[in-house]
């Protein structure tokens, strides 16, 4: 592929958060008053900005949602961000893109604190120019405004930069901007969410996904 600037997202598509996000949002919903015991219930958090989730999946009000975002970040700031790992193949497929003299950047609905601070401790922010994500205060978390501001402050041209991710999100964030999007199967989003925002690329694996940067 012939992209000079890629964009990665950062959950399911670098890494796997779902240990850290999902007891991090039971945490936060047992101090809201509700039990969840079924961590897997709660993937669906994992993508899209967590206040929105909040109010979406339990018809919170936006101050009650925010509230929950409080208590979330109260346990994923000290224990939840950790525990994560970083996907098979994502340092050899970072190594060899770098290598190819190609400019990589994040872009993540993650307030930009969390997602520097994962980067760091995994050891895979030296493989980035720089590090996008929200503000702590919700701005940004669109993905389609985070994508517009990276655009404009790196100066990117549209037709060489391609946006990598595993929710729908990215692919419209992508789209709204004037990216090619290439969507992963081995995230959080479904065959059907990606499939349905028609990606440029589509790829299962991150085999796959290594390999057409080859080509």
């Amino acid at each position: 592929m012939h992209y000079q600037n890629v964009l990665f997202d950062l959950d399911g598509t670098l890494t796997d958060p779902r240990e850290g996000i999902t007891r991090s949002i039971q945490y936060g919903l047992s101090k809201m008053g509700i039990d969840e015991p079924d961590l897997s219930k709660l993937e669906h958090f994992i993508g899209p900005p967590l206040l929105q989730a909040f109010m979406e999946f339990y018809s919170f009000s936006e101050a009650q949602a925010w509230e929950a975002v409080g208590y979330y970040r109260e346990r994923f700031s000290v224990t939840g961000l950790y525990e994560n790992h970083v996907f098979d193949g994502v340092t050899p497929l970072l190594e060899e893109l770098v290598g190819q003299g190609r400019q990589l950047y994040i872009a993540t609905s993650k307030p930009q604190i969390y997602a520097r601070e994962i980067a760091r401790h995994f050891d895979f922010a030296k493989h980035f120019n720089v590090i996008y994500g929200s503000e702590l205060d919700g701005t940004r978390t669109n993905k389609i405004e985070l994508i517009a501001h990276l655009m404009a402050e790196q100066g990117l041209d549209p037709a060489q930069t391609l946006m990598i991710g595993d929710r729908k999100h990215d692919l419209i964030g992508a789209r709204q901007n004037g990216l090619d999007a290439a969507a992963v199967g081995y995230g959080f989003g479904s065959f059907e969410e990606l499939n349905s925002h028609t990606p440029a690329y589509h790829f299962e694996t991150l085999v796959q996904l290594h390999q057409a940067f080859k080509n």
